[in-house]
């Protein structure tokens, strides 16, 4: 597989990586979706959520929270950000902070100006820092102290009481000496060395925190080595065993494979917006799910007698294919146009009727070469070096155009269109295939790098967070609740097609790693975008009204969408659909629910292209219906299509 680089360009909308980043690190592409996003980028100050804290840095001092959610009404589910504890020296001078290191698991944050350096691991019940020279600390709350009392004689350990109800624990590696200054600040006589500490959720907890004290984690890496197995390996220091916190996804597919390599106290709980978060013991996790497969045609096959109606919407389809009138440059648009054209092909060939593939071929090469060629007028893919990796011609000077492409929003929804329109043509044309192969792994590589041969210019899986099993949307943009997600379906359909081109190039390291991460997006998408009504991890009001999230923050859950209302219930299961193929009986495999969704989404049916994606649902448990509401739709979504709603009704 050769390199190819797309013609590179100097972005005017994206700002300067080298204000947060150390230099060592700004020779290699940089995260764009990152947990640690809002650190570093302008003006750094917003909060991420590091589970189970929310974090918030200046340049003096780093604060954390405990955070307590909130129904703010039906609509929405956030954690709100309150300074429980903030950490500075009492000496600054006006420097940055600065990220000097960065892994899946952890990020390790400097304050130069304090000394101190943070480990900020995701899934520790402890903040932990390390006060590089001797240094006098500050630790101040904006609730009143209530109490600071040492709990041993060697003045390491330390119960700090707050009037909000709040216990925090602090250990230290040597002997430390506060002073209880006022309501809310105690300082430190000059220290060096590790200090850690953790909110005490429950009284019950302290046995099991003081003996998990002294082993800390410096970062922490996942592999992908195996198809359908990601493994968690934690660097760690210190003396005993590392405990960590699992979220909920964690916990299920940890529970098919222990390999008594983990202990999970099952009694040991933080809250979090993402579900009760449960301890477990071990620097080494093994989480295993099922494997899904990847398939070019539906899973369960046709009936022939069906042939003839689909054929039928096929022709009529087909006909109506013409690539000097997709009529948009917008990629996101574009690449919608390419993909439903792409499913005619495959829909063609399962049901035999492969005469109408020729044009569908035509179609394909006209539309997709432009791209990868740089002939398409007034758009096109470039290269940018400054964070690394592609953009839009658009989306290189305005930060809006193309959904924000241009500053690393959306790249898996838009490049995920395209692969699956260049995975089918290079099925049907291996020739074509094997000339665009090294353009074709650009963008396969620009999101789904994991960096063997290809990280001198894209940064590791720019979307999917390994940590939380999905991937985030939203770039380098800097917001209150972290990164988000909307469309968990396009997601799918990313690492889905990302597979396709793997079998349509005989790659079967492509195959497993877009398959593995297929397979991830989906359980996500159930355990946190699916809202059921037994068994779910949110609040019952919240689940009450919502079957199903609008847009999924790092902190907050939202019903409305980002072009939406909440009431719009038939765009917010649209948007989780699109685009329909063979995987979206996998993704919309539980039959209940999708019931339980279509029918809590029919009273509000006005559109006819939000109609086909309804009724493919409904064609899950009541084919007939849907057979019948199908028929009578007068205009599709535009990437979906007469040929598509047939073929998916039939293969139910």
């Amino acid at each position: 597989m050769s390199s190819f680089l797309f013609p590179q360009t100097q972005s005017t909308v994206l700002s300067d990586p080298s204000t947060y980043f150390s230099s060592n690190l700004l020779s290699s592409p940089l995260p764009t979706n990152s947990f640690f996003q809002n650190f570093v980028i302008p003006n750094g100050s917003q909060a991420e959520y590091i589970h189970p804290y929310l974090i918030k840095t200046s340049n003096s001092s780093l604060s954390a929270s405990y955070p307590l959610l909130i129904l703010f009404t039906t609509a929405v589910l956030y954690q709100t950000f309150v300074a429980d504890i903030t950490i500075s020296s009492t000496q600054t001078t006006s420097q940055n902070h600065v990220i000097s290191s960065y892994s899946d698991l952890g990020v390790t944050l400097d304050i130069p100006s304090s000394n101190l350096r943070f480990f900020l691991s995701r899934g520790s019940p402890f903040l932990t820092v390390s006060v590089t020279s001797p240094t006098s600390l500050s630790i101040t709350t904006v609730h009143t102290i209530v109490s600071l009392s040492s709990n041993d004689d060697n003045n390491t350990k330390y119960t700090l009481k707050l009037n909000n109800t709040q216990t925090w624990l602090i250990y230290t590696s040597s002997p430390i000496y506060f002073t209880h200054n006022n309501a809310s600040e105690v300082t430190s006589k000059p220290f060096s060395g590790i200090i850690r500490v953790a909110v005490l959720p429950n009284h019950n907890y302290v046995t099991i925190l003081d003996k998990f004290s002294t082993c800390y984690p410096l970062s922490g890496n996942a592999t992908l080595v195996e198809p359908f197995r990601v493994v968690y390996e934690w660097q760690k220091e210190g003396s005993g065993d590392l405990l960590m916190l699992a979220h909920p996804l964690h916990v299920k597919l940890l529970s098919n494979n222990y390999n008594g390599l983990v202990t999970v106290l099952n009694d040991f709980k933080y809250r979090s917006i993402d579900g009760d978060l449960v301890g477990v013991v071990g620097d080494s996790w093994v989480l295993e799910t099922n494997p899904i497969p990847v398939t070019w045609y539906s899973n369960k096959g046709m009936e022939k007698d069906s042939y003839d109606e689909i054929v039928s919407a096929l022709v009529k389809d087909v006909q109506e294919l013409n690539s000097s009138s997709i009529g948009t440059s917008s990629s996101y648009f574009y690449g919608k146009r390419v993909g439903r054209a792409a499913r005619l092909a495959l829909i063609a060939e399962e049901v035999s009727f492969s005469n109408v593939v020729p044009t569908i071929k035509k179609f394909l090469k006209e539309s997709i070469e432009p791209w990868l060629d740089g002939t398409l007028q007034g758009n096109g893919f470039l290269y940018e070096n400054k964070w690394g990796g592609l953009v839009t011609k658009l989306g290189s000077t305005d930060s809006t155009a193309d959904f924000g492409f241009g500053v690393y929003n959306d790249h898996h929804y838009h490049l995920g269109y395209f692969l699956y329109g260049i995975a089918v043509l290079a099925k049907i044309d291996p020739e074509w295939g094997q000339k665009y192969n090294p353009q074709v792994y650009s963008l396969v590589t620009d999101f789904m790098n994991l960096g063997q041969k290809y990280n001198s210019r894209y940064p590791r899986l720019r979307c999917f967070d390994l940590y939380n099993l999905h991937s985030w949307a939203s770039g380098v943009t800097e917001f209150a609740d972290g990164r988000n997600q909307e469309s968990t379906s396009e997601a799918v359909n990313a690492y889905y097609s990302a597979a396709l081109v793997g079998l349509a190039y005989g790659d079967s390291n492509l195959v497993a790693i877009g398959s593995t991460l297929l397979a991830l997006e989906i359980l996500a998408a159930q355990t946190w975008w699916h809202v059921k009504a037994e068994g779910n991890l949110y609040e019952e009001e919240f689940a009450k009204e919502n079957k199903i999230v609008g847009v999924l923050w790092a902190n907050k859950r939202d019903s409305a969408l980002w072009w939406g209302p909440a009431t719009c219930r038939e765009c917010r299961l649209g948007i989780q659909v699109l685009p329909l193929s063979p995987v979206t009986e996998t993704l919309f495999s539980d039959a209940d629910y999708v019931k339980e969704l279509v029918e809590w989404t029919m009273p509000s049916l006005t559109s006819e292209g939000w109609k086909g994606m309804t009724y493919a649902l409904q064609g899950i448990y009541d084919k007939e219906t849907a057979l019948e509401n199908i028929r009578k739709l007068k205009g599709f979504d535009d990437g979906n299509s007469l040929s598509n709603l047939l073929w998916w009704i039939h293969s139910r």
